[in-house]
């Protein structure tokens, strides 16, 4: 529809004004934690066995002696902020593939279990690893959401991904799946729509084999999103995305997850009963990432820290964070990120946003909620913004290209990697 290329093309103008961080030669460092606070602490572990050739997240090629000098070096960072005030109830371990090595991320886990009263961990995973026999450590250890990438369950699709011949073909994935229902309180499966290749039958029998077959707890359906870095390989992999046939797609899965008894936990999130999810920035205002490639946003700043996994060992190893760069963001930038991740979790509560801005979030943000009311993408339920039907795939569209953004910031980020390290000394 020609409304969604107009505001794609606007949201895609606002990233590269805003989503920047400009470099610091001393590096940055993370703000004092208020002592009265909870934080959610995200981990990234960058390794994986297979380089998807859509996935613009930061990873890299697993090697073993290098991630497992990673492990120690993250749980190192964990001591540096417990050490600094920082207090965590829950923790989402991601990457790249967390569960590359098992005992380390078990020893990870442990650590931050002694240090701090976590009630919840979600992790991701990959389909050969439901079969490596660790998943009731992972549970005896305090997961309770295990996140699977499985993308399809479609073989020609797969073998596009280049993930067929690691990760089996989608009858071998979907019984992995069924012998791992009921091992955690809740178990995601990340899939993606909207391949080049895809067609409306492939996509019915994903949605068929996930709710009828399988049962799983709750599915997260992203769609497929490129950045310059993954352009070219997506090329001559899985084929040029075409963004018109989203809309559609999406409203399919909508109308058949929903028939099924599953709620929305967010735009493209899917739960049949209340349970972690990816989208913790729904939930928490603040939260802090650690890691190479880790971001965070603290008291109305993001952080990202360093995508040079051998200067994030260095600065480690001199009792440093990894963060590197910061961005300060305006009042009415917050006000925009605050509206964009409530409503992506599908409501967003008038009086609380007023008490979290002192009373000028509508006064500041009134036309951005008259342009959503007028296009009938929201509606007022008693003081609580709501999405309508509509306004559920345009903030899909809107998160994509929020997403997009962050990946090319992540291209930006990789890119500089050698400058990065020569800006930033150890002594």
């Amino acid at each position: 529809m020609k409304i969604d290329s107009l505001i794609g093309k606007f949201v895609r103008r606002v990233n590269r004004q805003h989503i920047c961080f400009p470099e610091a030669a001393g590096g940055t460092r993370l703000p004092s934690p208020n002592p009265d606070r909870r934080y959610l602490l995200y981990l990234h572990v960058p390794y994986c066995v297979v380089l998807c050739p859509f996935c613009s997240f930061h990873r890299v090629k697993f090697n073993k002696d290098r991630a497992q000098q990673y492990f120690r070096a993250l749980r190192r960072e964990i001591e540096l902020v417990t050490d600094a005030g920082y207090k965590f109830d829950e923790l989402y371990v991601g990457g790249g593939t967390p569960t590359v090595l098992p005992d380390e991320l078990l020893r990870t886990i442990g650590l931050l279990r002694e240090l701090h009263s976590i009630r919840g961990i979600s992790v991701e995973t990959n389909p050969d690893d439901l079969d490596n026999g660790r998943l009731p450590e992972l549970r005896e250890a305090g997961v309770k959401r295990l996140s699977v990438g499985v993308q399809s369950f479609d073989d020609e699709l797969l073998r596009e991904m280049q993930r067929f011949e690691k990760y089996g073909s989608g009858s071998q994935i979907r019984s992995r799946l069924r012998r791992a229902m009921g091992i955690f309180d809740t178990l995601n499966v990340d899939m993606i729509f909207n391949f080049p290749h895809q067609t409306e039958a492939s996509l019915r029998r994903d949605l068929d084999i996930l709710v009828d077959e399988v049962g799983v707890d709750q599915v997260s359906f992203y769609p497929l999103m490129s950045v310059n870095s993954t352009r070219k390989m997506m090329l001559r992999t899985v084929g040029r995305v075409d963004d018109s046939r989203e809309r559609k797609m999406y409203e399919m899965i909508a109308r058949r997850m929903l028939s099924a008894g599953y709620t929305r936990s967010s735009a493209w999130c899917f739960s049949r009963r209340p349970g972690m999810l990816d989208e913790y920035i729904v939930e928490r205002d603040e939260y802090l990432g650690l890691g190479s490639g880790s971001f965070s946003y603290l008291q109305g700043s993001m952080y990202a820290s360093t995508f040079s996994i051998n200067h994030y060992l260095r600065v480690v190893e001199a009792d440093r964070t990894g963060t590197v760069r910061r961005r300060d963001m305006t009042e009415r930038d917050q006000m925009r990120y605050y509206l964009l991740v409530q409503l992506f979790g599908g409501s967003l509560d008038q009086a609380a946003a007023e008490a979290r801005f002192d009373g000028r979030f509508q006064r500041t943000m009134w036309p951005e909620l008259a342009a959503l009311r007028i296009i009938g993408a929201m509606r007022d339920s008693g003081g609580v913004l709501t999405l309508s039907e509509s306004g559920y795939y345009l903030w899909v569209l809107l998160m994509r290209e929020f997403l997009t953004g962050v990946n090319s910031l992540r291209d930006q980020m990789r890119h500089n990697i050698a400058r990065e390290t020569a800006l930033l000394p150890v002594h």
